[in-house]
């Protein structure tokens, strides 16, 4: 009986030794990261004007790095870093959202868990401090996708989030770029500076801000936030808000987050088709961002596109015409990093 226990104990030891052993090769087989972007940006970028927005960007890695490292969720590290940008002026998105045609600052956002995906989204909130955390009240509190306008601010409200005024939202540059556009009869996207349907192409602007993650426990999420296009109409919603055009996350394959002309984005259902191409033709999560990027450019819009697969591994695309994109990255332990805003 004794032989047969002392077995048995044998037996569990060298169960655990192999359970542990696959836990080690499986915890090597990726390491927590976060993605960031800030939007697009024209190839004449200072590097006094990249400066300053690197430095936020930099803060917003580390927000998120401090959470995963903590063994937090990717949720938790996306919100985290975004609402570093959703704070600043130099982005458009929160503090510094772009003004529609009737002279109002609308702001979207929308977020994903790629282990359940729930999602969450709000769009046309005028009062709502971080939009991004409105799209978590959304997601964890509500039975509904998305929330628009003055449900939105309610909502908001009604869970305890910072609301502030209109007034909060004004920065001088972005009237200023609303006032050149009036004069031009123009819709400036924020992230080219385009027509938005002739797909015309001049200087750049920054655009949405959007971060994705992995933790440690292999979970992806997404998220977006933005103030949208300068002169659009009072109502107009893109694509950050909608699930699987701005932002999609799902454990299964990617989490993405796009940034452009967003009225295309969500006709080419961007997000969800660099999943698609990665999960079912196979193509590495580079490849899938860039034959998404072709695909939005076929039909005259620019931008790009953040991407993280589940194994950890990274994707980067974005219109090359006169264009670049903000991103950046922090993995566990490493110093984050911000690139240049240029083609290569």
């Amino acid at each position: 009986m004794s032989l047969m226990k002392g077995g048995k104990k044998a037996l569990l030891v060298l169960a655990s030794v192999a359970f542990l052993a696959s836990a080690n090769l499986y915890a090597k087989d990726f390491k927590p990261v976060i993605v960031i972007h800030g939007g697009t940006s024209g190839l004449g970028l200072t590097k006094e004007e990249f400066a300053k927005r690197e430095v936020v960007m930099k803060e917003s890695l580390k927000a998120g790095q401090k959470i995963l490292e903590a063994g937090g969720s990717s949720t938790d590290a996306v919100i985290a870093a975004i609402k570093v940008m959703e704070d600043s002026p130099e982005f458009n998105a929160g503090k510094g959202a772009v003004f529609t045609s009737d002279g109002y600052n609308e702001l979207d956002a929308s977020l994903m868990d790629g282990k359940t995906l729930n999602a969450g989204a709000i769009a046309m909130a005028r009062t709502i401090k971080n939009p991004i955390e409105a799209a978590k009240v959304v997601m964890e509190k509500t039975p509904h996708t998305l929330i628009a306008g003055e449900g939105a601010d309610k909502l908001a409200k009604a869970n305890g989030l910072e609301i502030v005024k209109q007034k909060y939202f004004y920065t001088e540059h972005r009237y200023k770029q609303l006032k050149e556009a009036q004069k031009s009869k123009e819709i400036l996207l924020d992230s080219d500076k385009a027509k938005a349907h002739l797909g015309l192409s001049t200087e750049p602007y920054l655009g949405t801000v959007g971060a994705i993650a992995l933790d440690k426990n292999g979970n992806l999420a997404a998220g977006t936030s933005t103030g949208g296009t300068t002169n659009k109409m009072t109502g107009r919603i893109g694509d950050s808000p909608i699930i699987g055009a701005g932002n999609y996350a799902n454990n299964d394959s990617v989490a993405v987050s796009c940034t452009g002309t967003g009225d295309i984005y969500i006709r080419v259902a961007a997000a969800h088709e660099v999943a698609a191409l990665y999960k079912h033709k196979k193509l590495s999560i580079q490849k899938a961002a860039e034959e998404t990027i072709k695909e939005v450019a076929q039909l005259g819009g620019t931008g790009g596109i953040i991407s993280i697969d589940k194994k950890g591994k990274v994707g980067y695309a974005w219109t090359k015409d006169k264009l670049g994109m903000y991103h950046g990255e922090a993995r566990l332990g490493e110093e984050p990093k911000i690139f240049w805003p240029v083609a290569k």
